[in-house]
């Protein structure tokens, strides 16, 4: 059950990567028909001014630059990033609110963090915005898991890279330990020396550029296919 929920989640943050291209009336439609689950925006940032220099601003305040939205799980759509437009009026913060209100649905800003480099962040955010904290509590749940286990393939330590910088560990801990999934039940793996925590750090590193690559091309594949 954990790594259905898992690789759920996985899901989930592949298809928000790969969001398909519509425009502020699609948004709007959609608004109204009650299909909106959750709507991440972009505001416009001011620009910068210097002394005896002369700017000619490229947006107006409250200005709406980027507008993500969910209809449902695993259906994410947006507008071309840059300036939005409804004829010859700019898209502003307060015309989203007015738009937003009547169906409440949860509208939130799009968040400027970097991503950690230490330990897995995709169980949480992505999830936490659809309301599924479940998510990242079998990712949590897992963890303690491999602590309180003696795994065979590596030591704790190693998994312990694996579930953080590797950003997989979590995934491949419920695939391979105790036993290896597709093991009959009643076999058990042969001995082996485990994997150490300073090698499992090196594959974490190695693991996290694997993750990212298939997100990536996962994200362009369903851009592709997606209506």
């Amino acid at each position: 059950m954990l790594l259905l929920i898992l690789l759920f989640g996985g899901l989930l943050v592949v298809t928000a990567m790969a969001p398909t291209p519509r425009t502020l009336p699609d948004f709007q439609s959609a608004l109204k028909a009650g299909r909106v689950s959750v709507v991440v925006y972009r505001m416009s940032q001011p620009d910068a001014i210097y002394p005896g220099t002369t700017v000619i601003p490229r947006s107006k305040p409250g200005e709406v630059r980027g507008l993500t939205w969910a209809e449902g799980p695993l259906v994410w759509h947006r507008i071309i990033p840059g300036p939005i437009r409804d004829g010859k009026d700019v898209y502003t913060f307060a015309r989203l609110s007015a738009d937003t209100a009547p169906s409440g649905v949860r509208v939130t800003a799009e968040a400027e963090r970097q991503p950690s480099w230490w330990y897995a962040t995709w169980p949480f955010e992505i999830s936490s915005l659809l309301g599924m904290w479940w998510i990242g509590a079998a990712w949590v749940l897992t963890l303690l898991i491999m602590l309180g286990s003696t795994p065979w393939l590596a030591n704790r330590w190693a998994w312990f890279w694996l579930f953080g910088v590797g950003q997989l560990g979590a995934i491949a801990f419920l695939i391979l330990e105790p036993r290896p999934l597709w093991y009959r039940y009643d076999r058990r793996p042969w001995q082996r020396g485990r994997i150490w925590g300073g090698l499992g750090c090196l594959m974490s590193v190695a693991t996290s550029l694997v993750a990212g690559g298939i997100a990536l091309a996962l994200g362009a594949l369903l851009s592709r296919i997606l209506p």
